[in-house]
């Protein structure tokens, strides 16, 4: 670490939980983050501001006006560029100093499971569950820790799955790809434009506390999030031994 990033990481090296060393681990760390709406904003603008090595953002949409009222990565003269494009140029702005990768592809199960083996911890930051199923399972296959947060309307989930530890669920075990919920967009049912921002940014808080060697203790644990109330309810999640993701008998095939 230089003079240069000691000023600029002060703050970080100041904890007693990250320090120096947990800094180097972040300036090192590759983070694979998908979707660039408007959980990805929060999420890359943290990662990059807090100096995490390697940013590399999925997305195959455009921005679009409707999006400024809550994607705060974009801005209105970047209005019809790719959103993955966009949020490199927000990274840079913030710290130049980091890697950001755009990939203006949908994330599907080819690119998935190319990406997710090279990088350290993922996020998704998708609004549409075949993808997210697809994103899990490429973690469980690859062993890599998954953040995983949702936003729509007033209500916000975030979930860390993380397949390295033995009792951790995965993001099927507790939504089943067979169940097959009924698809809620922001286009149709809206939502309240502070409420992506305050679940990106915890998920930007459980990447950096695995990246830089703190652990996460929301693992097995799904947080609930009432922005009517601004209400945060906290269930366990137990791991299904019948999973046709994570279970013995599922990776055997």
């Amino acid at each position: 670490m230089n003079d240069q990033q000691l000023l600029r990481y002060s703050r970080h090296i100041l904890l007693e939980e990250l320090g120096i060393e947990g800094q180097d681990r972040l300036l090192g760390a590759h983070a694979l983050v998908i979707g660039a709406g408007g959980l990805g904003s929060p999420v890359a603008l943290y990662l990059g501001s807090a100096g995490v090595g390697r940013i590399t953002v999925v997305d195959h949409d455009v921005v679009d006006e409707t999006n400024l009222q809550r994607q705060i990565a974009h801005t209105l003269d970047r209005v019809g560029l790719p959103k993955a494009e966009s949020v490199r140029t927000a990274i840079a702005a913030i710290n130049p100093d980091v890697v950001a990768i755009p990939v203006v592809q949908k994330a599907d199960a080819a690119l998935l499971d190319a990406l997710v083996p090279t990088a350290d911890v993922v996020l998704d930051c998708t609004d549409n569950f075949a993808t997210r199923q697809a994103i899990n399972a490429a973690c469980v296959a690859h062993s890599k820790p998954l953040v995983s947060g949702a936003a729509i309307r007033m209500d916000g989930q975030l979930g860390v799955f993380d397949s390295r530890e033995a009792t951790s669920p995965c993001y099927a075990c507790v939504f089943p790809g067979s169940s097959s919920p009924e698809e809620t967009r922001c286009a149709t049912m809206g939502v309240f434009a502070p409420l992506v921002g305050i679940v990106g940014t915890m998920q930007a808080a459980e990447a950096l506390k695995l990246l830089g060697g703190l652990g996460s203790r929301l693992v097995g644990r799904l947080l609930m999030i009432d922005a009517r109330d601004m209400a945060f309810t906290t269930i366990t999640l137990p791991r299904q031994t019948d999973c046709a993701v994570c279970s013995p008998a599922a990776k055997k095939h």
